[in-house]
């Protein structure tokens, strides 16, 4: 087994929601290969709340592995905001050539219990989020030599997802999004592509929504080295795919998944099942 080395020196990642979870780790293990990392999420040192992590003690981290990295404040329904730091982050590393829409928004209600504004907060961030984030940075990313841009979400593989359609259709709208710049940015040579784990991850929103058990949940580094698999292709040719984390990292070899487990045991692909109720790992 050896999984993929990509060298990113030089590049720069801007990834939503690098506060804690999946997306610091993204931004961690990229600054691990030499990426430079734009920091980006609602949480700052300045706010007073118990919960650990802030898109600037990430940024440090980031710095402590010898990359660069800058934190800035966002919040995705605020589209001026996306605008304005979107171009900061462009002045300060002059090229952004990986980005990735990480950060959203969860809420698992059946239509007849979610009210309008949780339903609102579900579009504008996920959907609305990912689309004013591709929107700004869309005709710079065509204009680098090799460049990507990768959405934490999963393949749209049904239209319907009772006891969670609100939640399910910011998701998959998410990859809708992503799925379609592929088309549009093709002859630009950018890679454009979903990614989505098996199991449920063990973040701060799996544990405060209840989603399964520590039994049930690996941890995010098993989405930032599926994630590295991407980013060691040729985005020209590694286009327009819907990846789940196990497939990328069978394809290059592992087939003992335990170290990424909470616990002993092998965890049950809940998060692919939560929008594809018939998935089955591969034999």
């Amino acid at each position: 087994m050896a999984l993929a080395n990509p060298d990113l020196t030089g590049s720069t990642a801007f990834i939503t929601g690098t506060t804690r979870g999946i997306g610091k780790q993204l931004a961690l293990a990229l600054a691990d290969h030499g990426c430079n990392v734009v920091s980006t999420g609602k949480t700052t040192d300045d706010d007073e709340t118990e919960l650990a992590g802030s898109i600037e003690q990430t940024a440090r981290e980031v710095r402590e592995r010898g990359a660069e990295a800058i934190a800035l404040e966002l919040d995705l329904r605020d589209e001026d905001r996306v605008e304005a730091i979107v171009d900061e982050a462009i002045d300060q590393f002059g090229e952004i050539d990986i980005v990735i829409n990480n950060a959203s928004a969860i809420q698992l209600a059946n239509v007849a219990d979610l009210p309008a504004d949780r339903f609102d907060l579900l579009t504008d961030v996920n959907v609305r989020g990912s689309h004013l984030v591709a929107h700004a940075f869309a005709d710079h990313l065509a204009d680098q030599e090799e460049a990507w841009l990768l959405s934490n979400s999963p393949p749209i593989t049904t239209d319907r997802s009772p006891g969670k359609a609100p939640y399910a259709w910011s998701k998959l709208g998410m990859s809708f999004i992503a799925l379609s710049l592929a088309e549009e940015l093709k002859s630009d040579g950018v890679g454009c592509n979903t990614f989505w784990p098996v199991t449920t991850i063990d973040t701060r929103a799996s544990r405060y929504f209840g989603l399964g058990t520590e039994d049930d949940w690996r941890t995010p580094e098993i989405v930032s080295d599926a994630v590295l698999e991407i980013l060691a292709r040729d985005p020209a040719e590694c286009t327009g795919n819907s990846f789940y984390d196990e497939t990328l990292l069978r394809e290059a070899g592992v087939t003992d998944f335990s170290e990424y487990n909470v616990t002993e045991g092998d965890p049950a692909p809940m998060s692919a099942r939560m929008f594809d109720p018939a998935f089955e790992r591969e034999a």
